[in-house]
C-alpha cells in the first residue's frame, strides 16, 4: 500500500504533466526561456559578489556564502517570474517564430501537388 500512495502522490505533484493536461509547445518554450533567464540572472548576481572582500563587507564564512547563494537564486527567480530582463520573452518569441516557420515549410512541402 505505501507504493500506491507514493505513486498517487507523484502523479498529483503540481507541474507533472500527463495526457490532456500537457502544456502547449509555446508554453514549454516560455517556461524553458524563463528558467534559462533565471539561471543567467543568478550567475550575474553570483559574479557580482565573488570578489575577494565579499559583496557585503570583508570576508564571509561558509554559512554566509550559502545564505548569499540562496538569496541569489531566490532573487533571480523572483525577478524573472515578474518579467525579468526581457530575455525570456525574446528567446521564447524567437523560438516560437522559428518553430512556426519550420512547421509551415514542412506543411507546404507535404501538401505540394504530386506530378
Amino acid at each position: 500500500m505505501p507504493t500506491e500512495s507514493l505513486i498517487s502522490g507523484i502523479l498529483s505533484t503540481p507541474g507533472l504533466t500527463t495526457g490532456a493536461n500537457a502544456p502547449s509547445p509555446s508554453q514549454k518554450t516560455k517556461d524553458a526561456a524563463v528558467q534559462f533567464e533565471s539561471l543567467l540572472v543568478g550567475q550575474i548576481l553570483k559574479s557580482a559578489h565573488e570578489e575577494d572582500g565579499g559583496w557585503l563587507g570583508s570576508g564571509e564564512d561558509q554559512t554566509a556564502g550559502s545564505a548569499m547563494q540562496m538569496a541569489d537564486e531566490y532573487l533571480a527567480k523572483a525577478l524573472t517570474s515578474h518579467g525579468g530582463l526581457g530575455l525570456a520573452r525574446m528567446i521564447s518569441n524567437s523560438l516560437n517564430q522559428a518553430a512556426a516557420t519550420t512547421s509551415s515549410q514542412t506543411t507546404s512541402s507535404h501538401t505540394s501537388p504530386a506530378k
